[in-house]
């Protein structure tokens, strides 16, 4: 791969699992020209610090991930959205947070700053005070991209919408009931997670880490943890990888069985909604018992987990998997061929396979249009590689794949968690990482896909970092898979994808 091999060219930075490599200007703007022509090479995410921007790019084939960065000059670096145009959007929050310009990128407006912070730049250490403007910011208009034609017309969803649903602004341009173009605007939900990491011990920002998107809160806490792991070159107690697997699985099964509930409900199936509904509460409540917390929200720390297993927790987790094996062939068949669901969801919301590929879409979104990444496998870590992993792949690309792969997880979720509880490794749960420096790199498998960190220690504190939530690199999967559809599937579609606003917005 041309791309990679002029990344692996460039000089090296000391990080573990892998090093960086930092490339001078004129070396990445030929590596942002050689991406167009290297297809296998999936962009994860982009991100900045005062001096320097930075590319996460994951080679399958070797397997590696690189991590490449260049030198801010001018104000300015060569933008990637050309070869990968899911880097606009990161382009787009490099700018707004660090004031770095993505030369030659192809989409310049605003992303996270909706023109009401009271600075600009806030992470770029040269932030500039600015005046709120005198209109009040909910009379503001976010931009959109504008479609061409007669009878045209516009449906705002949002950013304030029914039920508990975060805020995000959908702006449906349609032709009657067929949508033209679906553009989503979001930043509602910012919280200033990049800087509220800085200056803190990975202890004390683990915090942070595992609120970034609540419903993913125990993977999000994994990579994290693993990426200050890496950085300290200490890793986690055998125990303590596989209680965090436990976890991540029942993680997954929570948020397949209301995914899924929530789909049947927008269909019309509401039994079946409420069944699956009742499955993702035993599981939350069997997780509270078992690690004292419904989210399990901060039970992962970097070093381990907080405590181990409670006496009673395997019992309680059993019963919820139980529950669930009593459903799940009731559950497959409601969306087979013939069944109540399946003629509605077939062939709508499609996202092909070239599009997930080129996005690098990762979880249900990507297995459902044949791209059959799961980063517990490609890289792997600890202790997936001492258990069988069988990812669910279908090519169809539309809700009822999106379906019926979140449903075969569930039981390839299950079947792990059975397999990891009788065997648990003896010993300690957690250890105290050293008060090191260096650079590390973390991920893990949520319900969504793969989550990313990077941090940099300075003294065992956070100098930068940042999360890679997988809803970045879906967000443009779900403004395609909704063109061309009917108002009427948008909510569906929507759901199947299930974007992470939290998780974009930091």
């Amino acid at each position: 791969m041309i791309a990679g091999s002029l990344i692996r060219s460039a000089a090296l930075v000391p990080a573990h699992p892998w090093p960086r490599r930092r490339l001078p200007g004129e070396l990445w703007a030929t590596m942002a020209a050689a991406l167009a022509g290297t297809p296998g090479l999936d962009l994860l995410a982009m991100w900045a610090d005062e001096s320097e921007v930075y590319a996460l790019l994951l080679d399958p084939a070797v397997p590696e991930a690189l991590v490449a960065s260049v030198g801010v000059v001018g104000g300015a670096y060569a933008s990637l959205s050309r070869a990968r145009p899911v880097a606009a959007w990161f382009e787009r929050m490099i700018h707004d947070l660090w004031g770095h310009v993505a030369d030659g990128g192809v989409d310049q407006r605003a992303w996270l700053d909706h023109g009401v912070w009271p600075m600009h730049r806030p992470m770029s250490g040269r932030a500039a005070a600015v005046s709120i403007p005198p209109q009040p910011p909910e009379f503001l208009p976010p931009e959109f991209l504008p479609v061409d034609g007669q009878d045209i017309h516009q449906l705002a969803l949002g950013p304030i919408r029914a039920g508990i649903i975060e805020a995000g602004h959908w702006r449906l341009q349609c032709d009657g009931e067929t949508v033209l173009r679906a553009e989503l605007r979001l930043g509602y939900t910012h919280k200033g997670t990049l800087g509220l990491l800085r200056g803190k011990s990975a202890r004390a920002a683990a915090r942070f880490a595992a609120r970034l998107s609540g419903d993913a809160t125990v993977a999000h806490a994994i990579a994290f943890a693993r990426a200050a792991e890496a950085a300290t070159q200490t890793p986690a107690p055998p125990r303590a990888a596989v209680l965090r697997a436990i976890m991540a699985e029942l993680e997954r099964l929570a948020n397949h069985c209301g995914d899924v509930g929530a789909i049947c409900g927008a269909a019309g199936a509401l039994a079946m909604a409420a069944r699956l509904g009742l499955h993702r509460e035993q599981v939350l409540r069997a997780s509270a018992e078992a690690f004292g917390h419904r989210l399990m929200m901060d039970c992962v720390i970097p070093g381990g987990v907080v405590g181990d297993i409670a006496p009673g927790g395997a019992v309680a987790i059993g019963r919820a998997l139980d529950g669930i094996d009593e459903d799940i062939d009731e559950i497959r068949r409601f969306d087979e061929p013939g069944g109540p669901l399946a003629g509605r969801l077939v062939g709508i919301g499609r996202i092909d396979a070239a599009l997930a590929q080129g996005l690098a879409a990762g979880g249900p979104v990507g297995r459902a249009s044949g791209r059959g990444h799961d980063c517990r496998l490609v890289p792997g870590y600890a202790p997936y590689d001492r258990f069988e992993v069988e990812p669910v792949l279908l090519r169809a690309g539309d809700v009822d794949a999106r379906v019926r792969v979140r449903v075969g997880e569930l039981a390839v979720a299950m079947g792990l968690v059975r397999q990891m509880l009788p065997g648990l490794p003896d010993g300690a749960v957690s250890v105290a990482l050293p008060p090191g420096s260096g650079e590390g790199l973390g991920w893990a498998e949520a319900f969504r896909g793969d989550c990313w960190c990077w941090l940099r220690l300075e003294s065992g504190l956070i100098s930068s970092g940042f999360l890679a939530d997988p809803s970045w690199r879906h967000l443009p999967a779900a403004e395609q898979g909704a063109r061309d559809g009917e108002v009427g599937d948008f909510p569906l579609i929507e759901r199947s994808i299930n974007l992470s606003c939290s998780g974009i917005d930091l």
